[in-house]
């Protein structure tokens, strides 16, 4: 892991924690040290800030995709929906605002590396609901679900971030980066993905909806016996 980030506090608790992960861990406070480090020692995934002192992370990630893929999480203050489109679009895999928790950083980084292998050996399994990243296909307690392209994307980001709350605003840019859309295109597609899952927004099964947050998707508890 190769991490560029200019606050020595954030830059030091990412790699303490990524560390503790079983990562190893490279840590870069400038732009140009980070591009040596990429050039030198190619990493699996680029944590990037922003707003580093001698060059800008936006001009860091078009440097980098002009001569490598390796997956990039932009990771930095900066929470304009336009700024987060026109870096994705630019070439971004992932992008979280800070201040972001420890364990977020972490699952976006453990669901590019499974992305990164092709989808887990067994793909994604959250109770009873399975995916095959490769195959792009879902079942239901055994039963094939028939899901639009956008509505199995949307599942799978949700199950690669299985237990975490996602916001409306990282389902957005998560799912449709390059196509037109709004907050509302989020409300609809949840909807009808409910549906397909065979639950309400009032009697959940999978899919809850933190009010004011976003939607967590999770297994259903196990009733309790007696």
């Amino acid at each position: 892991m190769l991490v560029i980030e200019d606050d020595v506090d954030v830059r030091e608790a990412i790699g303490r924690l990524l560390t503790a992960t079983g990562h190893e861990v490279r840590l870069c406070a400038t732009a140009l040290d980070g591009l040596r480090e990429v050039a030198a020692r190619p990493p699996d995934i680029v944590v990037l800030d922003l707003g580093l002192p001698d060059l800008d992370g936006a001009a860091v990630l078009s440097r980098i995709r002009a001569t490598s893929q390796v997956p990039i999480v932009v990771a930095t203050a900066r929470d304009a929906e336009s700024e987060m489109i026109r870096l994705l679009r630019a070439g971004a895999d992932d992008y979280v605002v800070k201040p972001y928790s420890a364990e977020q950083i972490e699952a976006r980084i453990a669901a590019m590396l499974r992305r990164g292998r092709g989808g887990a050996a067994d793909g994604l399994t959250v109770g009873g609901l399975t995916l095959d990243p490769l195959a792009r296909t879902a079942a239901l307690d055994g039963t094939p679900l028939q899901l639009s392209r956008l509505e199995f994307d949307l599942l799978a980001y949700l199950m690669e971030r299985a237990g975490k709350v996602v916001t409306r605003r990282q389902l957005l840019t998560g799912v449709w980066p390059d196509e037109s859309r709004s907050m509302e295109t989020v409300d609809v597609h949840v909807t009808w993905l409910r549906r397909k899952l065979g639950e309400r927004a009032a009697q959940p099964r999978y899919l809850h909806t933190v009010r004011g947050v976003g939607i967590r998707l999770s297994a259903p508890e196990q009733p309790l016996n007696g």
